[in-house]
């Protein structure tokens, strides 16, 4: 469980830095220049992933079970799951009405991950996992649409037609998960 504390802690903490330290961050990228920051920002994130799916996959095989959700909670996080990847899409595809509308559907992506996770798993490993991510992603959206109101930035206007790619790329994905990624990268059949 240990390691996955720690993976926890350096993957979340490095993606907490704009909430926590917007200033020392801005102070590095003058430093070192925008590309050289994302380089070295970029192989920290790999590393701390890499540790905190290790640490997940140890923890997973001995952790204890805190609760054990009822089958139809399945049925629920099934297409939580999928509105997830579909906000996560659309995080990526350029001049969407969701991120127009929402601001920051990568992290809602997030928060809905976790939170349909949070809803069929109940090892101790599950509750850490995907509690974390669910209150980090709670608190960067809040703290990124605070930034956002603060520096004025208005909503860029949506276009439905990018919509339906970040659809059509969401539900996709998901489906290649639901049907083999999932198990294969994972070892849980999500059907």
């Amino acid at each position: 469980m240990t390691v996955l504390v720690l993976g926890l802690i350096a993957f979340l903490g490095l993606h907490s830095v704009r909430v926590v330290a917007e200033p020392w961050r801005v102070r590095q990228v003058a430093a070192l220049g925008p590309l050289p920051w994302k380089a070295v920002y970029s192989l920290a994130s790999i590393a701390a992933l890499v540790l905190l799916v290790w640490g997940f996959s140890r923890a997973r095989a001995n952790a204890p079970v805190i609760w054990t959700p009822p089958h139809a909670l399945h049925y629920v996080t099934a297409p939580l799951v999928l509105v997830s990847f579909v906000l996560l899409a659309a995080a990526y595809v350029p001049g969407t009405w969701i991120k127009a509308r929402l601001g920051h559907p990568m992290t809602l992506g997030i928060k809905t991950w976790a939170f349909a996770h949070l809803l069929s798993a109940g090892s101790l490993a599950d509750i850490l996992l995907f509690g974390s991510f669910l209150a980090w992603a709670v608190v960067v959206f809040a703290a990124a649409r605070r930034r956002d109101r603060a520096a004025g930035t208005p909503a860029p206007p949506g276009n439905l037609a990018r919509d339906t790619i970040a659809a059509v790329v969401g539900v996709l994905v998901w489906i290649a998960f639901y049907l083999h990624v999932h198990q294969w990268l994972i070892g849980v059949s999500p059907g």
